[in-house]
Order: C-alpha cells, then structure tokens, then sequence
C-alpha cells in the first residue's frame, strides 16, 4: 500500500502542483447555464471532474456545495469521487471536520476507509478541538495510506485571533500545529509526508517555519487575489512542497471541457517553477 505523500509526489511530478476545486456554487451553476438544483449539481460536477481529473495531480470537491442539497447532494459526490478514482486522480475532500473519540473516529472512516463510498485519498480537518483530537484521522490515514491536511494559517480576517495567539509554551497555535504535523511526518517513508498543512496563498506573511515535511495544501490562488509570486514570497524554500489549489479560475472557463483542461494546464504551468525552489 503506497502513503498517499509518495502517491502525491508522482502525481505532481506528472502533472504539477495543482488541486483543482469541484466547487459547485450557485453562481458558477448559474455561469454555466445550469439550475440550481440536484441535477444541475450533477452535470456540473461530474462535468468539472471528468475534464480536469486527467490533467491535474488532484481535485478538491468541497462537500458544503454538495451536502446543502441533501442525501441527494451527497450521492452525488459519491460519483464525484468514483469518477476521479477511475480517472487515476487523487482526491481530496475540504469538509474540515474536528470532534472527539468516537465521533472523530467515525468522521475519519467516512472519507478515509476505501469501504466507505465517500472514501477519498485525503481530507481537511480543524485542530481546535486540539491536534491530540486528530489522532483517529493519522491513525485511519496511515492504516489505509491516506492523507490528512490540518488548518494551519487560513486566510480569512477572523482567524489570526485563534491561529496566531500564543500558548502557555510560547509558540503560536499555528506554530504548534506545524510541529505535530513534522512529527508526524519524521517517521513517514517517501519523498513526501502524508500529514500536511493547509496555508492560505492570501495571509502576507508569516515567521512560521512551514516545511513540515508533508504536502502544503494552498487556497487562495486566483480569483481569492493569491499569485505564484505570492506563493514564493510568503513559502520560500518550502515552495518545493505546495500544492497549491485553484478553484473558481480554473471552472469559470467551463462548461466546455477542453476549456477546462487549457484553464487548469495554463495554471499547472505557471505553478511548475515552484518545484524548483531550493
């Protein structure tokens, strides 16, 4: 079974470091000439999926565009995930979930056990709830060779409060995230952890040391303002390990297909260099 960093680390290779979103907002429904209903929903998911998962290394459905519509909704990113598994892309689902126990437990089955028909290769999580809640997400990713992304340095205007406050050891509670995630990843084999950290493309600049020696999954990146510039201004040597994810950029050139493709080729490229920072 090969960790999921490993398997993303071919996958960038190939293609480069670029997760595209499957982010069916009402108002790209409505771009694409589509209702805003279940069936809509569909046709722009599996279409979004079927043209971009050949060309990128992964594709990031976010589940709130697909629960608000209920069981119907979460069938449908069922197939969205089927169709991108059969594509050989990797996934990677933004639900951010964070509990405790048992609940944990079960949230990490759900999109981590390749039983599960909402089973991705990788799923984003909150810490605040503290990283040791985390563990039955590493646990369930290692025993499946999964991966895991913890929120670490989010772009959004209210999360400094939280993110940047300082703990009772002195570091920040970003900073203490980034260290369990190198902890985790020290023991990992591969060129490439399988823990990593999401790092918004958007936050100006940080004194955090962010190679955690795991994937560095980045929003932000085009229509959110983030550019390639500011990735290797705010990551610097860790550049090496982003994956940076485009999501209304690239599925504004939709509903045409090979549109598509060019959208998610054009940026791929413009993110290539970044594998070559020392």
């Amino acid at each position: 079974m090969t960790p999921f960093g490993a398997r993303l680390a071919a996958a960038v290779d190939v293609h480069g470091p670029l997760c595209a979103g499957v982010d069916p907002h009402p108002a790209l429904l409505e771009a694409w000439g589509l209702p805003d209903t279940v069936a809509g929903l569909e046709r722009f998911a599996l279409g979004a999926t079927e043209a971009l998962a050949p060309v990128v290394a992964a594709l990031k459905p976010q589940s709130a565009f697909f629960e608000r519509f209920g069981s119907a909704g979460v069938a449908v990113l069922e197939r969205v995930l089927a169709t991108a598994r059969e594509a050989g892309a990797l996934t990677v689902v933004d639900v951010k979930r964070g509990d405790i126990g048992s609940t944990a437990q079960g949230y990490a089955e759900a999109y981590l056990d390749p039983g599960s028909p909402l089973a991705a290769d990788a799923l984003t999580v909150s810490p605040y709830l503290g990283t040791g809640s985390l563990q039955p997400f590493f646990d369930t990713a290692r025993a499946h060779g999964a991966g895991v992304f913890v929120l670490a340095l989010t772009s959004n205007p209210e999360a400094p409060p939280f993110q940047q406050a300082v703990t009772a050891a002195g570091q920040t509670v970003a900073g203490s995230v980034l260290d369990h995630l190198r902890g985790l990843n020290a023991g990992e084999e591969g060129p490439l952890g399988s823990f990593g950290a999401v790092v918004g493309a958007t936050i100006g600049r940080t004194e955090e040391d962010l190679d955690v020696g795991g994937p560095l999954l980045v929003p932000g990146l085009g229509a959110q303002g983030g550019t390639v510039a500011d990735v290797r201004r705010i990551f610097g040597p860790a550049s090496r390990l982003v994956l940076a994810s485009s999501s209304r950029e690239i599925l504004r050139a939709g509903p045409d297909p090979a549109a598509l493709a060019a959208a998610a080729r054009a940026v791929a490229e413009d993110l290539a260099a970044l594998r070559d920072v020392a």
